[in-house]
């Protein structure tokens, strides 16, 4: 399986960043290896002092995807989940693309998936040691849903089994060992993880 993120897609968000929003979808890829479970800790890395939660729908794929229009890859989900771009916000800064940033090991929790019908509406909540961080609904989104799926889908397949992370609003904030970051889409399932910085 592939993980496919796209990065500054909530206006606010781009803003707080000191970024444009963008043309078009901006993607890039996080590893699979970065993949974690509820419940799981994520590991700071040494290799950073900035490290930032971003809570993000993400969405399962469930068919076979190549060059599609926005209403096909919209027929073709198998199901949303909350997830966590954590980003070490300070190599993304350092370097000229965001592989290091993005790539470590448990910075990318994703809760279980569940069949959803609308996608206009869904609401996001991202709260850490228990206070609300983040919150924004789908509708803000610059590019929707489907419009993401149909573009990733004419530069690279997507298969059955392939995460989408569709962005995340603004309001992200450092990480501390410690923590406890908890991401909700509301009506669709949370993902909580606490936050350490042994163990990597």
């Amino acid at each position: 399986m592939k993980i496919v993120c796209v990065g500054r897609n909530y206006a606010d968000h781009a803003k707080e960043m000191g970024n444009d929003v963008p043309a078009e979808p901006l993607i890039f890829l996080k590893p699979p290896s970065s993949l974690l479970a509820p419940g799981a800790p994520i590991v700071l890395p040494p290799q950073s002092q900035e490290v930032h939660f971003e809570g993000e729908i993400g969405v399962f794929v469930g068919q076979r995807m190549k060059s599609v229009t926005p209403e096909v890859a919209q027929a073709g989900i198998a199901g949303l989940a909350a997830a966590n771009d954590v980003t070490a916000r300070d190599l993304q800064r350092r370097d000229s693309q965001w592989a290091r940033a993005k790539g470590f090991d448990t910075f990318c929790p994703v809760g279980p998936q569940r069949a959803v019908e609308g996608l206009d509406d869904l609401e996001l909540v991202t709260r850490v040691n228990g206070e609300v961080r983040q919150r924004a609904r789908s509708n803000e989104m610059i590019f929707p849903i489907p419009q993401i799926l149909s573009y990733i889908s004419h530069i690279m397949t997507l298969e059955p089994g392939d995460l989408v992370l569709t962005g995340t609003p603004a309001g992200v904030g450092r990480l501390v060992s410690g923590d406890e970051v908890e991401v909700e889409v509301v009506g669709v399932g949370k993902v909580r993880n606490p936050v350490t910085d042994t163990g990597g």
